[in-house]
């Protein structure tokens, strides 16, 4: 599920959240932005494009 915040970002729950209500959603752009579903307005950790993707391929590995 997508949702436009008041950021005029598109969030959207990682595929690796669990379904417990521990969630983390992400906004891809130029500049990804990663926040917890619990704790939205302690706002968003920002990642470049490049940095989001060495993550995850370790994530992945």
């Amino acid at each position: 599920m997508s949702e436009h915040g008041p950021d005029r970002h598109v969030w959207h729950k990682s595929s690796y959240s669990s379904g417990q209500g521990s969630c983390v959603e992400v906004a891809e752009g130029e500049r990804v932005l990663v926040r917890d579903t619990r704790n939205r307005p302690l706002g968003h950790v920002e990642y470049t494009a490049d940095a989001w993707s060495v993550f995850l391929r370790g994530v992945k590995t």
